[in-house]
């Protein structure tokens, strides 16, 4: 057998023996780390095997008409099945009080910062979260349970960074959409917007990413406080935080 059979063989022996379950729960946090498709791991099998029924006669039925506003439509209305709270189970999350700090004074007086979960930094600035150098995005995915263990990394960006010189690496999502329009996970244009509309009183001039993928204990105990004492050193009053 040749060396080119025996990798295929070796392929088709892979994908056989990955199951339905397997192969619907590896768009999180898996082998095919897809932000659109994470909701999949919520769904039963048989709801997940409706989806892709559905998707695939829908994509069949785009191709005749040229009109793919039925894919997104479908993609949408089972990412918010997928994602949908049982009524009568327990959230995952219950808090009965936490910190709440009023604002001091109006947005439109206040200087706001931008903090993203989105796993932005400056090309030449890499944080090497895991201490890799050079890591690319498919070492990020591939590293992905080491992200869930480490405390995350802190990226500054000069809030005038042009989008050429921004790298976006991440492993918990496909990151291909916001690689395009950075603004889909780092909404830098909308804030700056805010503040010319007099919205709020001030951009901070330094946006903030890390991500999100992280040692929740680790955020919280290690890093938390230095990241407060520090943004409370630069005079921010009031953050944008879009979590991803």
């Amino acid at each position: 057998m040749t060396e080119q059979k025996q990798d295929d063989s070796r392929l088709d022996s892979e994908i056989s023996s990955e199951t339905f379950e397997e192969f619907k729960n590896s768009f999180s946090y898996g082998s095919r780390s897809d932000v659109l498709f994470k909701f999949l791991r919520h769904l039963p099998s048989d709801q997940a095997g409706e989806f892709f029924e559905s998707l695939l006669r829908d994509v069949g039925d785009s191709l005749d008409d040229g009109s793919f506003e039925r894919v997104v439509e479908t993609v949408y209305d089972w990412q918010v099945r997928g994602y949908a709270q049982d009524p009568d189970a327990p959230p995952r999350f219950d808090y009965t009080d936490g910190p709440f700090t009023p604002l001091r004074k109006p947005l439109s007086e206040s200087r706001v910062a931008l903090l993203s979960s989105g796993g932005h930094f400056v090309r030449g600035d890499d944080p090497e979260p895991l201490g890799y150098p050079g890591m690319t995005q498919a070492d990020a995915e591939d590293h992905i349970q080491e992200y869930l263990k480490v405390a995350p990394v802190l990226s500054s960006i000069p809030v005038d960074t042009p989008a050429e010189e921004m790298v976006l690496r991440h492993g918990g999502y496909d990151v291909r959409g916001a690689a395009i329009d950075h603004n889909v996970v780092l909404p830098v244009d909308a804030m700056k917007t805010a503040e010319t509309e007099g919205r709020i009183g001030e951009l901070h001039p330094t946006l903030f990413s890390f991500v999100g993928v992280t040692s929740l204990l680790r955020l919280r105990e290690s890093v938390a406080g230095e990241w407060a004492d520090r943004f409370r050193d630069e005079g921010i009053e009031a953050f944008v935080m879009v979590p991803v």
